[in-house]
């Protein structure tokens, strides 16, 4: 998902600088001399350098990855890059698929619960999502053990708002104790 937004951001930037840029256009001199026995013109033809975006090419169609390229040319100076960006959540489903296909239903289950999305849903569908092997109940269980290893872990944080409870140490209850015997003896 990332890499799809880093994508997008490329590209509207070297759009958005290509629009800052003034129309380019072929610049002619022309220059004139008279004189009484010679007459003529001279044409001087100043067209500006262009850049090209390389084209990345992607053969194989079952690839998890998209093409990103731009240009950038200016009177001095001219930029081009292109790269591919990978797609993880295609490569998730496609890793499932494969799992499924052989076999491994938990296996696949697991693989498509690295989602929060999935996650979540598969909470709200009362079907845990697999925990270290375990399926279920002992799922839901582990889970429940161990929030920080959910995907959605961040957002669950904010929708049951755990805080951290304050507990007192027996060095805390041993200075206190000590504080108030000794003010009864001061007295």
């Amino acid at each position: 998902m990332t890499g799809k937004l880093w994508a997008i951001l490329f590209v509207v930037f070297f759009l958005s600088l290509l629009s800052w840029c003034s129309i380019a256009k072929a610049q002619t001199n022309t220059v004139s001399s008279t004189s009484s026995t010679v007459s003529g013109t001279t044409t001087v033809d100043r067209t500006p350098s262009t850049a090209s975006a390389p084209s990345v090419v992607i053969n194989n169609q079952d690839v998890c990855s998209f093409a990103a390229s731009a240009a950038l040319q200016t009177q001095i100076l001219g930029l081009a890059g292109g790269g591919a960006i990978r797609d993880l959540n295609c490569e998730r489903l496609k890793l499932s698929r494969a799992l499924f296909r052989m076999g491994m239903k938990v296996g696949a289950v697991a693989m498509l619960c690295q989602d929060a999305r999935i996650f979540q849903a598969m909470e709200m569908a009362g079907t845990p999502c697999p925990y270290m092997g375990k399926i279920g109940l002992e799922a839901a269980q582990e889970w429940a053990n161990n929030p920080e290893k959910r995907p959605d872990y961040d957002e669950w944080l904010k929708v049951n708002d755990v805080k951290e409870e304050e507990f007192l140490s027996d060095d805390t209850t041993a200075f206190g104790i000590f504080s108030v015997l000794f003010l009864l003896l001061l007295l």
